[in-house]
Order: structure tokens, then C-alpha cells, then sequence
């Protein structure tokens, strides 16, 4: 007897115009008003109504994930390419300025992520699972090459990491400032060179 896997069935064309222009509306709102904004207001923005907006996605975390799968693409393509041309030192430094930069994109969004990093049933949390393992292979690699110490964990950089974002948004930095916070906050991750 062989095993039936669910299927999802494809959208309907209206379902789908809907549900993209949910994912646009809300990206909109997001960066204007920040994440927290009333999630009326999106559905408002977007041309449905709150039912439909429900039935697309259930919960805030429910939508700010999806709409955090587009930036994620182009942050794991930089990632690859800091692996590939940095050593790792100078790699896991940068992954981190830009990880701090991208996360504080919207505003609250390092706040809505330290909730979901503290309780792991949110699909915000499993939407972040992929940040965790480029930030464990950049971890890993730095170890390796002897420039960090070893008692560095992969959970508590990623906090920090969202501390610094969440500083970067409050205190209105700039790139320039952000780096120079990052680095600075990071600087006891290495090994004395």
C-alpha cells in the first residue's frame, strides 16, 4: 500500500490576486508604519476585507513571515558571497552589520523576532530558522580558523544581534552608525589576533 501525501491545491486566479495583494499592502505598511501596525489597516490598504485577510493569514506572525521570505532570498545570496570572498573573520563581521541592518528594516521587527526567537511555535521562528544556520556556519567557520573564542554560541550572537538591530531602529543610525555599533558590540566574540 503506498502512502498518499496531501496536496495543496493551487490558488484560484481572484484567491491569488488577493493573497499578492495582501503581501504587497502589508510590505508597504510595514515599512511606513512598521510591523505592528493594525493589521485592518493592511487589509484596508490591500482591497479585501478582514475576512479575507484572516483567511489568508490567521495571525500577525502568520503574515509578517511570509513577507519576510522576499528579504531573506537576497540576505542568504549576500551571505553565500561573503563565505565565498572573506575569511572568516571578516565574513562573520559582516554577515552580522548586514544582519542588523536587514532585520531592522521595519520598525519593531527586532522586537516581533525576540518574541518569536522566545517561543519556538511561531511561524516567524521557523521563517528565521535558515538566519540561524548561515549564522552557525559563520560561527563555525571563524572557529575553525581560531578567530573566535570558544565558548561562542550561535543563540546568544543571534540576540545580541537583534539588541544591536533594535538599537540601530531606536536610535534612528544611520549604515555608517550601525556598523560602528555592530562592531563595537561584537568585538568579544574574537580571539585576540
Amino acid at each position: 500500500m503506498s502512502a498518499v501525501t496531501p496536496t495543496t491545491r493551487p490558488l484560484r486566479a481572484d484567491a491569488r490576486r488577493n493573497r499578492d495583494a495582501i503581501l504587497h499592502a502589508a510590505r508597504e505598511a510595514f515599512e511606513a508604519d512598521g510591523v505592528l501596525t493594525p493589521l485592518d489597516a493592511v487589509a484596508t490598504r490591500a482591497g479585501v476585507g478582514n475576512a479575507t485577510l484572516y483567511r489568508n493569514f490567521p495571525t500577525r506572525d502568520d503574515l509578517l513571515a511570509e513577507v519576510m521570505q522576499v528579504s531573506l532570498v537576497a540576505a542568504f545570496a549576500e551571505a553565500d558571497e561573503l563565505a565565498r570572498a572573506l575569511p572568516p573573520r571578516e565574513a562573520l563581521t559582516e554577515w552580522l552589520v548586514r544582519l542588523a541592518w536587514q532585520l531592522r528594516i521595519w520598525h519593531d521587527l527586532p522586537y516581533c523576532l525576540a518574541n518569536a526567537h522566545a517561543g519556538n511555535d511561531s511561524p516567524v521562528s521557523t521563517t528565521c530558522n535558515p538566519v540561524h544556520l548561515r549564522l552557525d556556519a559563520f560561527l563555525d567557520a571563524a572557529r575553525a580558523a581560531g578567530d573566535l573564542h570558544a565558548d561562542v554560541d550561535g543563540a546568544a550572537v543571534y540576540e545580541l544581534v537583534l539588541a544591536i538591530s533594535w538599537a540601530t531602529d531606536r536610535f534612528h543610525d544611520d549604515q555608517a552608525a550601525a556598523r560602528r555599533r555592530v562592531e563595537l558590540a561584537t568585538a568579544g566574540l574574537f580571539a585576540v589576533s
